[in-house]
């Protein structure tokens, strides 16, 4: 095991990676831009490194600032959290060829899973039915030819990166040919790649993922899905876990159908396969995230399995040392995450200081947040605050939870999103958990809050 990582993050998964290294007893040591100085990660650290400025490119996009605070500070190992540089192979073989972990899949595993496009072939060959759709698009009459091909809408997707970036759903040859190059400079501005592909859009579509844990060793088990169909721009807000739209055999196919075809393909550490399901209940992969996944926290409170900590067992090569059978999932459990963004004025991302924040608690609700009153939230990384999780027995009993948790918790100094979570916990359309990806999108943020106001 490790005694010494560098976290390569910040904000609330900086903190849960401290907290993670120390229920191991190693000692974190937290990278952090010149505007993260005074942030929680390098408050709660045992030690702490400055890795440059407060620009992405030049901090934690920054594999030589990494690599030498890393060094410096005599770390064995490299913790990339989520985003910047969480999922880039050369940045995982450089890590490795300065004597450093990597935590997370190999480089090689990293690079074999890089194109999306190409991830969706491969594991099509092992196994999992996917949604028709491109290979890599040369360029825009490669474009046209496939959409045409395929079948409009389709889905315009970047190959090298997710959160909604670079995504624009068309219906026409018209709405391609102007989304192209926004899309393009959306992927090469979030990614630095441009390259897209295309995926049949389907109508009124669920989005369920699993969560896998593989080692080095060919083992690998599920922690069961999650439901992340509550989404704006294509951007998840809240996420769920079991799925209120699979039944129990739909459910076993897909995730046991997951692992085993991660596993014949060669993937090694933690990792989530994404799904669409039709309204049919047929279910398509997409693609997988190699990294920590931000809704991790929902699979942790249904499985008591701390995910983050058996990325660094694995990392350092320990064995799985437990099976299928040994995983146990139990309850209802909801993630809303808390971004500092405007809902009622098209999402606007919000900075200023924390005035007042009172964080809920008691049983069964957890909140993973690096706020307190007096931070200074940049204008320079995403919107999000925290995320609030909470369990219940059952579906029901997570969403009451969910409804006392919210009331309870207070963000003050910037807008936050806050509002909007109460307004959907309360809606119908939520609360019968026959909601789709197009459920803010089509109704409208401003609807929402609207009709909690009335109530």
């Amino acid at each position: 095991m490790f005694t010494k990582i560098l976290i390569a993050n910040r904000g609330e998964i900086a903190v849960r990676l401290v907290r993670a290294c120390r229920t191991l007893g190693i000692t974190a040591v937290v990278g952090y831009s010149e505007a993260d100085r005074e942030s929680r990660a390098v408050q709660l650290a045992d030690e702490a490194i400055c890795i440059g400025p407060a620009e992405s490119r030049r901090s934690y996009l920054s594999a030589p600032a990494l690599l030498s605070a890393a060094l410096l500070s005599g770390c064995e190992a490299i913790h990339p959290g989520y985003g910047f540089l969480s999922e880039d192979d050369t940045f995982a073989e450089m890590t490795r060829a300065h004597g450093l972990a990597f935590i997370g899949p190999p480089a090689e595993v990293l690079e074999r899973f890089a194109s999306k496009a190409g991830t969706r072939t491969l594991l099509a060959r092992h196994g999992l039915p996917t949604i028709p759709g491109s290979a890599m698009l040369r360029d825009d009459a490669h474009a046209l030819a496939e959409a045409e091909r395929i079948g409009y809408p389709v889905l315009i997707k970047p190959s090298a990166g997710g959160g909604g970036k670079g995504m624009r759903m068309v219906r026409s040859r018209r709405e391609l040919e102007q989304a192209l190059t926004i899309c393009r400079s959306e992927a090469q501005a979030a990614f630095g790649d441009d390259s897209l592909y295309l995926e049949k859009w389907l109508e009124e579509n669920r989005h369920v993922e699993v969560q896998v844990i593989v080692d080095r060793y060919g083992n690998g088990v599920h922690v069961g899905e999650r439901d992340c169909s509550v989404q704006r721009r294509h951007q998840k807000i809240i996420e769920e876990a079991p799925s209120p739209a699979l039944d129990a055999g739909r459910r076993q196919s897909l995730c046991e159908g997951a692992v085993r075809a991660v596993v014949a393909a060669g993937y090694e550490n933690v990792g989530t396969l994404e799904f669409l399901l039709d309204r049919d209940g047929n279910y398509y992969f997409i693609e997988i995230n190699c990294r920590i996944q931000v809704e991790h926290p929902v699979t942790e409170m249904l499985s008591g399995i701390d995910i983050v900590a058996e990325q660094i067992r694995i990392a350092a090569g320990e064995p799985l040392g437990y099976s299928q059978q040994d995983v146990s999932l139990r309850g209802h459990a909801i993630e809303f995450r808390i971004n500092a963004e405007d809902a009622e004025h098209d999402f606007r991302p919000q900075a200023g200081t924390i005035e007042r924040f009172i964080a809920p608690g008691g049983p069964g609700v957890r909140m993973d947040s690096h706020l307190y009153p007096g931070y200074e939230v940049p204008p320079y990384y995403d919107s999000l605050l925290g995320k609030l999780i909470v369990w219940g027995a059952d579906r029901p009993a997570a969403v009451a939870r969910a409804r006392a948790a919210l009331d309870e918790l207070v963000v003050d100094g910037v807008v936050a999103n806050v509002a909007l979570h109460r307004a959907l916990v309360g809606h119908p359309t939520f609360l019968d958990g026959e909601f789709t990806t197009g459920l803010l999108d089509r109704v409208g943020s401003g609807a929402f809050l609207e009709a909690a106001r009335a109530a």
